[in-house]
């Protein structure tokens, strides 16, 4: 059987049809014009050099800070430094664990019943970062060594050549946070919602930061760079806002991706505020 429709039926039909189809164009451009809903960024690290750029949050960047402030005070090389992010990145992602294999604890996973210390001692990343720097100094010829075989000398570990694994993501740290390349930590932290908001604890950072370096004197401008990136891998923790060095400055602000050229600190001393 043949359905008829009029003429009537038909020109509505088109009329619908046209209708539909602006309808949807109209969408289009008009969903195209719109910003998607702003999310909130999470507290964030990043870690750029010319090996890369590698994200860490707060706690692995605070750890990392005083890894590298460690073997400063201990006037260590870089080479020290990148085979303890590499024993790091391996037996804790650089996190300060309070569990691990059997008794193993901490950012090395270094074990009390092996004689490291105590399990509070362990759990102190300065006290910790000391223990291996000074097993690393013990063992002959690390500088030269292959990285995996200098970090199984210090740990003893079931699988030692886990960590030549690490060695690049290591090296482009150690370039950081050593000072080795300026402005080479950036980090952001919410600024809170507490009016008035909360007073930057300076002498409280410069107090630890002297616990783990010695002294916080600039004595060079490798070391300004070392104690600034410190100073943001910090900054979430004591609340600071604005770090200066050697006419650069970092502030905690989420429009920010980098260290901005500007400021009136100089090379004699970092700023904080």
């Amino acid at each position: 059987m043949r359905l008829r429709f009029s003429r009537g039926v038909i020109t509505i039909a088109i009329i619908v049809i046209v209708l539909a189809v602006g309808i949807s164009v109209g969408l289009f451009h008009l969903l195209k014009k719109t910003k998607p809903l702003a999310v909130a960024p999470e507290p964030h690290c990043t870690v750029r050099t010319p090996l890369g750029e590698r994200y860490l949050d707060f706690e692995q960047a605070e750890i990392s800070a005083t890894i590298a402030a460690v073997a400063a005070r201990r006037r260590l090389p870089e080479r020290a430094v990148v085979i303890a992010y590499a024993t790091a990145l391996q037996e804790s992602k650089i996190y300060n664990l309070d569990y691990g294999d059997r008794d193993s604890v901490g950012v090395f996973q270094q074990r009390e019943s092996q004689g490291w210390g105590s399990k509070k001692q362990l759990m102190d990343p300065v006290y910790a970062t000391n223990k291996f720097f000074a097993a690393l100094e013990k063992v002959k010829n690390y500088r030269k060594m292959p990285l995996a075989e200098a970090a199984q000398e210090v740990q003893r570990s079931a699988g030692g050549y886990a960590y030549a694994q690490h060695e690049e993501e290591a090296k482009l740290l150690a370039a950081a946070f050593t000072g080795r390349v300026p402005r080479a930590v950036h980090c952001w932290y919410p600024p809170g919602k507490k009016t008035p908001a909360p007073q930057p604890r300076t002498a409280e950072a410069r107090k630890q930061l002297a616990r783990a370096l010695g002294s916080t004197a600039v004595t060079s401008e490798r070391r300004g760079w070392l104690i600034a990136a410190w100073s943001v891998s910090y900054s979430q923790k004591y609340a600071l806002r604005q770090v200066g060095f050697a006419g650069a400055t970092w502030k905690n602000d989420v429009e920010l991706e980098s260290w901005q050229t500007g400021g009136k600190a100089g090379t004699r001393e970092v700023e904080l505020s």
